[in-house]
């Protein structure tokens, strides 16, 4: 963390970690119903990894009032959302998930959500950016009001957007110094793997099988089961819990360089393009062939891997890179 190379693969990592989890949470998510393990680990994968890269997204958005950043956000996030919204659409419509083929811009599919909720996150920033900590407050606030209205959803991703946005400006808030305080103590290793661990532990014994929904946040409270005025409270303690979780995760990461560190350049290829592998493989694979794999875990891990490495490889991202960053191809010095 002490320069600029080393915080690059500090948070490569992180981020290469990060999105194996992502590849990994989707790979075993309709197998978690028939695995308690699995619903384990998916349900804690769930709880912090969107929020944790939300976090690091948020902490690289410290240039946000530089000039061109606000278009360098429309065509590096924004454009390559409609893009990819056509393209799942037409995937959706040719492997038989939708009967006829349209293209509506207003409800992300799947895993899209995120790029339209980051291309909203840097808006708000203009906005708490300068309130600074109280704008962390409000945001939280605004977080926990927006499930008391009904008509949040996918509409936009405003659900998401705003019960992720306190993640994103707590990034952008949080200095090195800050950081290098929290995740790199004396202490870190062992304070990390207790609260990772405490988290499984907790969550195998204790999280409601029905509480699903509250992970992903991309509904109200009412559609989750009931409106109380107590849900608000119960978030409060999610973002707190998440927070603790994430920094928990954050002491475990290493600042080393390794072969999959450069992977971590290149999360949003894996991001955008494993919905196809892993919607394809549930559509191809015949359910006789997918109890036995259930519980496998060492093979789910390594489909989950290799799919990692194969979207994050060079290649991919030279001859894809069109479409996800609008820039032509790479030349084969580059990375």
């Amino acid at each position: 963390m002490a320069s600029t190379s080393k915080r690059s693969k500090y948070f490569d990592n992180a981020k290469f970690i990060l999105i194996f989890l992502v590849v990994f949470g989707h790979l075993i998510s309709p197998l978690k119903e028939q695995d308690g393990f699995l619903f384990t680990l998916y349900t804690v994968i769930f709880l912090f990894h969107m929020p944790a890269f939300i976090m690091i997204s948020g902490y690289f958005a410290k240039g946000f009032n530089k000039k061109g950043y606000l278009s360098k956000s429309v065509k590096k996030i924004l454009i390559p959302y409609f893009i990819f919204q056509i393209i799942y659409s037409i995937y959706y419509y040719f492997n038989g998930q939708e009967e006829s083929l349209s293209f509506d811009f207003l409800h992300p599919h799947w895993t899209l959500w995120f790029l339209l909720s980051l291309f909203f996150w840097n808006l708000l920033l203009y906005l708490f950016a300068k309130l600074k900590w109280m704008g962390f407050a409000l945001a939280v606030v605004i977080g926990i009001c927006i499930g008391y209205v009904d008509q949040a959803g996918s509409f936009l991703s405003l659900s998401r957007t705003f019960v992720f946005f306190p993640y994103f400006l707590f990034g952008y808030l949080l200095k090195e110094n800050h950081l290098k305080r929290l995740i790199r103590t004396r202490y870190s290793l062992p304070i990390g793997l207790i609260i990772i661990a405490g988290t499984l532990l907790y969550f195998g014994v204790a999280f409601p099988k029905d509480a699903v929904p509250w992970l992903l946040g991309d509904t109200s409270y009412a559609n989750m089961g009931g409106k109380e005025i107590t849900d608000g409270f119960i978030r409060g303690i999610q973002y707190t819990l998440t927070f603790i979780v994430i920094f928990g995760f954050m002491m475990l990461i290493p600042s080393g360089h390794f072969k999959v560190t450069k992977i971590g350049e290149r999360t949003i290829y894996v991001y955008l393009f494993h919905g196809f592998i892993i919607k394809s493989i549930q559509s191809i694979i015949p359910e006789e062939v997918v109890n036995p794999i259930i519980g496998n875990y060492f093979l789910l891990i390594f489909i989950s891997l290799i799919i990692c490495l194969i979207l994050g490889s060079f290649l991919i991202k030279k001859y894809t890179r069109p479409l996800v960053e609008l820039e032509f191809p790479l030349s084969n010095r580059g990375g």
